[in-house]
């Protein structure tokens, strides 16, 4: 019998629930028995899901954020000298990160769902917060080279494997505004860190170790320790959620798997097999080679402000102490316009636009850079540059991520195409790590010039996203439906003629 449906986003009044079965961290695709879920309040429900899920999320993003960028910190507070390095010394130390970042984050993802995301997130966490402790006992420029290739190692998995769990648990319009909540730690993370790292350089001496050292090594500690509460507090699935009841787990379950094809006028469940054939389709997308580039636009500016900006800010005349507090009301900022900006496009249903606008604000705020250090003796300007490039570009980033994810269908082919966006497009921040060179200092003009020329290639891969998915989405419109059977379709995933990309 067909599902009535309701006024509620068209979703059906009647769900079958999965009988869930659990091998080695995987849910299978389910059997059905009726469930009436017309008495579930949505609203209710999603509550529900923000106040178990996102603060876990948005803490282990932030102690992430804060161990991969404090060695911004850490270099103003004497790292290069102390281990005899050079400026280009320093820049492959940041480098080197990112290599091995990128390669193991499709993996990460895959593995993800096998072990279950309340084994493996704290499990890398574990792994990257020991790194991070050992990294505040190197002697010299290889020990810290090494250190931080490890560091990309363990971290990898953290981000891609975060976004990736939200879209297990949220649809379509409801997602890019939990991804702007988590990922809002980043900025808080940013401010934070300038607070930490401004009050642990004063254990300079403590125990015969610089306060550098200490950067790394309190929170280094501190990773490991919430990692150890993350392996209980974690929630693995939608279907085996305790916190839900039956009838609200059936709703969530299938509201999910039913989201792309919903205005389509025929009803296709997402496949959630795994087979290689999703992996191999995801790495021949060209949704994804094209959002790289939007990717790119956004995360070279993201990793040269959060690398850097503590140094460009004391190359304006400020000491280090003020340098690092001084990055606090941007990012503080940043955080509240990238959950405000997010929840607007929620509610539209649209990415694009507001991606648009925002790179447009990155783009803005670094051509006041360019002009006020081309001119010398204004450092309140180029402050003010940055602080409008900083709050374009958090909430541009939540916003790309999400888009590129409502636009994948099939669980395990939106695993691997997240990794691929994520891991490759993180690659910028290897070249972001070397715009910014101290002989540049302290006007920075190249940095601040190739961080704009990325933007502007970025802002074009927007037009040209948006322009393909609208061209996909009036053909689709014009296909007669049933020339494919369900099985048909939900095997195609979002190359289905009954999927709708969002624009």
């Amino acid at each position: 019998m067909a599902p009535t449906t309701t006024q509620n986003d068209g979703y059906p009044e009647k769900f079958p629930l999965p009988a869930t079965d659990v091998k080695d961290g995987a849910i299978d695709p389910p059997e059905y028995t009726g469930v009436d879920t017309s008495g579930v309040d949505p609203k209710k429900v999603l509550l529900k899901m923000d106040l178990h899920l996102i603060p876990m999320l948005a803490l282990l993003y932030l102690l992430s954020f804060l161990d991969r960028g404090n060695i911004g910190n850490a270099r103003i507070e004497g790292l290069v000298d102390s281990l005899h390095m050079t400026g280009p010394q320093y820049n492959w130390c940041l480098t080197v990160f990112f290599f091995t970042y990128c390669l193991f984050e499709v993996p990460s993802n895959l593995l993800l769902k096998r072990l279950r995301p309340s084994i493996w997130l704290p499990s890398i966490m574990v792994a990257w917060g020991t790194v991070m402790t050992l990294m505040g006992i190197v002697q010299d420029f290889k020990g810290l080279l090494i250190a931080r290739l490890f560091l990309g190692v363990t971290e990898a998995g953290l981000y891609p494997g975060v976004a990736y769990y939200i879209t297990m648990w949220y649809c379509r319009t409801e997602a890019q505004f939990r991804q702007a909540m988590f990922f809002s730690a980043a900025s808080v993370a940013g401010a934070f860190s300038g607070l930490l790292a401004f009050a642990i350089a004063k254990m300079d001496g403590v125990g015969g170790y610089e306060g550098w050292r200490w950067i790394f090594i309190l929170e280094g500690i501190l990773t490991v320790l919430v990692a150890i509460i993350a392996f209980f507090t974690i929630y693995d699935f939608p279907e085996t959620a305790k916190f839900l009841t039956e009838t609200e787990r059936a709703w969530v379950v299938h509201r999910l798997r039913y989201q792309g094809s919903k205005d389509s006028g025929q009803m296709v469940a997402e496949s959630e097999h795994f087979k290689w054939k999703y992996v191999r389709d995801a790495f021949t997308d060209w949704q994804i080679y094209l959002g790289l580039w939007m990717y790119w636009g956004i995360v070279c500016p993201l990793y040269g402000t959060s690398l850097f900006l503590p140094s460009i800010i004391r190359e304006l005349g400020y000491t280090s102490s003020t340098a690092q507090l001084l990055t606090v009301p941007i990012y503080i900022t940043a955080a509240v316009l990238a959950v405000a900006v997010a929840w607007f496009s929620d509610r539209s249903g649209q990415r694009s636009p507001y991606i648009f606008t925002c790179m447009c604000a990155i783009g803005i705020g670094f051509i006041i850079c360019i002009g006020a250090s081309a001119h010398g003796g204004v450092p309140g300007v180029v402050y003010a540059g940055i602080f409008i490039a900083v709050c374009g570009i958090y909430p541009a980033f939540p916003g790309n991520v999400t888009w590129i994810s409502n636009n994948l269908a099939g669980s395990y082919k939106r695993s691997a195409g997240m990794a691929i966006h994520i891991g490759v497009g993180n690659l910028a921040g290897a070249m972001a790590s070397n715009f910014y060179r101290a002989t540049d200092s302290p006007k920075y003009l190249l940095g601040h010039g190739l961080e704009l020329g990325f933007l502007a290639v970025g802002l074009c891969a927007v037009v040209g996203l948006r322009w393909n998915y609208k061209r996909i989405n009036g053909k689709r419109d014009q296909m007669p439906l049933g020339e494919y059977s369900d099985a048909e379709n939900s095997e195609k995933g979002d190359r289905a003629p009954t999927y709708r990309y969002v624009l």
